[in-house]
């Protein structure tokens, strides 16, 4: 379910050129610092790739992450892409994402081409002097090769459900 209130599925997003999936949340300072980074991945880039947020994290122990506070979070900070709630978190286990965020970028093939960083601010409060995805996702679309295909993101760890014994 998105923040717009619509189920999506993946084959709606079949007739762009890539996907980036981005785990994140509400709560966390680095997802945060990124919003702004991710609304200009949007726009510069639109007509060519879809971007996909979803947040895989648990809303029992964190209620900042809840649906209603996704909605809230996606208006504030003007998120212009599809936004996800992963309720069973089986979508993050699947990806294997450990970290808010934690993008993911796919091809046309919907082959993993790169697994790491928006940009080189690893801090919250850091100031990005490069432009790490949008660099890649420039490649990917011009038909170059991605040489550093994974190139790990800092953030925090995704909220998981209490194992029930």
């Amino acid at each position: 379910m998105g923040t717009d209130d619509k189920k999506h599925v993946l084959s709606e997003f079949k007739n762009y050129k890539a996907i980036l999936v981005v785990f994140m949340c509400n709560h966390c300072p680095y997802v945060q610092a990124k919003t702004k980074a991710l609304n200009e991945i949007y726009d510069k880039f639109k007509n060519d790739i879809m971007i996909i947020g979803i947040n895989s994290n648990d809303p029992t122990n964190y209620p900042d992450d809840s649906f209603e506070n996704m909605k809230k979070f996606a208006k504030e900070k003007g998120i212009k892409f599809t936004y996800l709630v992963d309720e069973t978190q089986g979508i993050a286990k699947k990806y294997g994402a450990v970290c808010t965020p934690d993008p993911f970028l796919f091809d046309q093939e919907r082959k993993l081409v790169f697994h790491g960083r928006i940009d080189n601010a690893m801090s919250p409060e850091d100031t990005a002097t490069e432009k790490t995805m949008i660099d890649n996702i420039e490649k990917l679309l011009s038909g170059k090769k991605i040489e550093k295909d994974f190139d790990p993101s800092m953030g925090c760890s995704i909220k998981w459900k209490s194992q029930q014994t």
